[in-house]
């Protein structure tokens, strides 16, 4: 996990002021992967004290826009946030509680996809989301499955 200096860090290189809301939004991100805005203001304010929601969403813009965390918004979800960047990585969700998990890039280097038409666009990335229920969800699911078949 990056330390307070390794953030401070990040932030210079992407020429972005040091600020404390910055400093501590950009640790929640790197701590709670996938974490939604709501989330991250409460880690925030856990760490700082007052701030205000538009504080927290100016600097997830700021850092977003820098390149040091990814905005992710699968179907049906509230915008996500993470810290893994610039590896083109997909990701698996949860269809029933909505976990998310990290999904490595399947085949060959960015995009992974070949599209079947350009339509002339030079392609650069591609984002694949995979749905399906994550282990405790199906465990949950077969369980509930084996119950109804015995009444």
């Amino acid at each position: 996990m990056p330390t307070t200096t390794d953030y401070e860090r990040m932030l210079r290189r992407a020429a972005l002021r040091v600020t404390r809301p910055r400093l501590a939004v950009l640790s929640a991100v790197h701590e709670h992967p996938h974490a939604d805005t709501a989330s991250i203001i409460g880690v925030v304010r856990a760490d700082l004290g007052e701030v205000s929601h538009q504080a927290v969403y100016d600097v997830l813009s700021a850092l977003t826009a820098a390149g040091l965390v990814r905005r992710i918004e699968p179907t049906g979800s509230v915008a996500r946030y993470e810290a893994r960047v610039g590896d083109n990585h997909h990701h698996v969700v949860c269809r029933s509680c909505g976990a998310i998990a990290d999904v490595d890039c399947a085949v060959g280097p960015a995009p992974c996809l070949t599209a079947s038409d350009d339509h002339g666009f030079v392609i650069d990335e591609a984002e694949v989301i995979y749905w399906g229920l994550c282990p405790e969800c199906s465990t949950a699911s077969k369980s509930d499955s084996r119950k109804d078949s015995r009444v």
